[in-house]
């Protein structure tokens, strides 16, 4: 099994073209990453059409105003005009039409037409006032999740102060992108009960989070400044969650080489969350809150009541790798069989599902493995080939887009209560979905 899965991932270049494609684009990763921060501007260096999809994508994902802003390039304008000039003029007729528009970041990061065109958009901000952070994001080269990497590291590496200096207790979280809004902000009060000064770069948890403001829309509202993260050299520890974050934390600890850094694949299963206590107790030399063991408990009791039903299934599974490893774990902990994992784009994270079939791919790959299949779990695109089955499949909704549902940026999968929800959540599609087979 594990040849066939190495077989599998070596060729996951050799198709010519997506069709169904379950990969969004760079640009897109490193958008959403900008939206993390405080009173930041994303300005996506591009024409008008790739910033309209993006707005109308996170628009109808989230249910939210999205702070969106574009340079209005087109294949003309940058060969005569040059990039510099389009970043310029769109800087200052973004903050001059609009007075009460006070940024203080601008998160500008490029796409394809620019990249091609090669813009130098590292000298652009010598004439900017503004803050001012930018990301090489080519939406011809990987996809949203190395985004959203890229644009951490570029923030840390351009913003984050050197330091040999340690502030005991402060430590940093960086979250993979499929990771919603409320998860964030579970893992830092997670992290917070056990006395630590919690920081997550990006943190949409006070940004896309559902929650009802003025002026939303405008700027990023994230929980995290720049001048939190020019302060981020003296932490403690950092701490990755999802293989994909391991480049921002390299660049934080080139700042400090003090700093420790712990890694994890990710927050879900008892096996995990176990490691990330016991870490956290280590740092501390404190026994965790009696809630915590509560839910620990929980969480094995949710595994007993819901092996029967996700012992006796097949799954397949779509999506980001950091997303999908984490999932393929929980459900085979609880004695599932993951028929099928395609990913939107390779990391070295997949090497270790231990499934029948992990591929690169779409959702043509994946429909052949659906006829087998209890349930599918996928993005909002899923949906209509599921209808085209014979058999009666189960759709669970996760990662990029998610049309169908209200609220997802509140549904939580992360440590010991996420786990918990979430296998309750697929033993009853299960069970209702094994109702309508009888």
């Amino acid at each position: 099994m594990e040849a066939q899965t190495k077989i599998e991932l070596s060729k996951r270049e050799h198709k010519p073209l997506q069709v169904n494609p379950i990969k969004h684009s760079q640009p897109m990763g490193a958008a959403l990453a900008f939206m993390g921060i405080q009173n930041c501007l994303p300005l996506m260096h591009a024409s008008q059409g790739c910033a309209s999809y993006t707005k109308v994508f996170y628009t109808r994902h989230f249910n939210e105003p999205i702070a969106m802003y574009n340079t209005s390039v087109s294949d003309i304008t940058a060969v005569l005009d040059g990039g510099d000039y389009s970043i310029l003029m769109a800087i200052e007729n973004i903050t001059q039409k609009n007075k009460t528009l006070k940024p203080e970041l601008i998160g500008l990061h490029t796409t394809g037409l620019t990249e091609t065109k090669g813009d130098d958009v590292r000298s652009v901000g010598t004439h900017i006032e503004i803050p001012y952070c930018y990301v090489n994001t080519p939406d011809y080269e990987g996809g949203m999740e190395s985004g959203w990497a890229l644009t951490v590291k570029a923030l840390i590496t351009q913003h984050t102060n050197a330091t040999t200096q340690i502030k005991q207790s402060k430590i940093l979280l960086l979250p993979h992108v499929s990771m919603q809004p409320i998860e964030v902000e579970k893992v830092k009060e997670f992290c917070e009960s056990f006395g630590f000064f919690t920081l997550a770069l990006p943190d949409l948890s006070t940004s896309l989070d559902g929650y009802l403001s003025e002026g939303q829309g405008k700027l990023g509202t994230g929980a995290i400044s720049i001048e939190d993260i020019a302060g981020l050299g003296n932490c403690e520890s950092v701490i990755t969650i999802g293989s994909s974050m391991n480049i921002a934390a390299k660049a934080l600890v080139e700042k400090n080489p003090n700093i420790k850094h712990l890694h994890f694949n990710h927050l879900m299963g008892q096996d995990m969350n176990d490691n990330f206590v016991a870490a956290l107790m280590q740092m501390r030399q404190i026994q965790p809150k009696p809630l915590v063991k509560r839910w620990r408990g929980r969480l094995q009791d949710a595994m007993l009541d819901s092996h029967f039903l996700i012992g006796s299934s097949h799954f397949v599974i779509t999506g980001e790798p950091d997303m999908c490893v984490g999932m393929c774990e929980l459900l085979q902990s609880v004695g599932g069989t993951i028929d099928a994992v395609i990913a939107t784009n390779y990391s070295s994270v997949l090497e270790s599902i231990n499934a029948e079939n992990v591929f690169v791919g779409d959702l043509e790959d994946a429909v052949p493995y659906f006829a087998k299949a209890d349930l599918v779990i996928s993005n909002f695109h899923a949906e209509r080939l599921l209808h085209s089955q014979e058999k009666h499949t189960a759709l669970m909704l996760r990662g990029f887009p998610n049309y169908e549902e209200l609220g997802n940026q509140l549904k939580n999968d992360q440590l010991y209560e996420g786990s918990t929800y979430f296998l309750f959540e697929v033993a009853n599609a299960l069970r209702h979905i094994k109702h309508e087979q009888h």
